[in-house]
């Protein structure tokens, strides 16, 4: 890949990732060093970067290795994102902090396939290419993270009748 085809690959993907990157991180510097990192790796490996719309699936896989990198050299967690808070703003006696805490008490797995739904807007096939997965596991594994964040929901008082799709078409 030329530095010029990666550089365009970095101004299409540079606002999702950065996002990415936001909603997972406790601070703003911590998202830029995620976001600096990736497109490290990704220029040393830039000869692997998919062509087109894959790209960013790509991106978004090894974001993943780098967040979890970070979060074992004592990164905290993220904190809830404003968009799964905006589920909840008109629910009457709901504390956010409630749900945030329940979410961030779920495993890592499922924390990750539900993020990926909620926040990133992806379907089971680009998460099966972000996750390396297959898309019948993609679908196990996110209809267990749902009941299993719902179960938690429920223990904590909120109520459950959501569903964690993407905004827009469903995939």
């Amino acid at each position: 890949m030329t530095p010029e085809t990666f550089e365009a690959v970095f101004r299409d993907t540079y606002e999702r990732l950065t996002r990415y990157a936001v909603r997972r991180c406790a601070s703003p510097q911590d998202a830029a060093d995620v976001v600096a990192d990736t497109y490290a790796v990704a220029w040393r490996k830039r000869e692997k970067i998919p062509r087109g719309d894959e790209a960013v699936l790509w991106l978004y896989a090894v974001a993943r290795r780098v967040l979890s990198q970070h979060r074992r050299s004592g990164r905290r967690d993220a904190l809830l994102d404003a968009e799964m808070a905006d589920l909840y703003a008109e629910t009457p006696g709901v504390e956010m902090s409630v749900i945030g805490q329940t979410f961030r008490a779920l495993p890592d797995g499922d924390r990750e396939l539900l993020a990926l739904v909620a926040w990133e807007g992806l379907g089971h096939d680009e998460i099966a290419v972000t996750l390396g997965i297959t898309r019948n596991n993609v679908r196990v594994r996110l209809h267990r993270a749902r009941r299993r964040f719902a179960k938690a929901l429920a223990a904590n008082g909120v109520p459950t009748s959501f569903t964690l799709e993407p905004l827009g078409e469903t995939r």
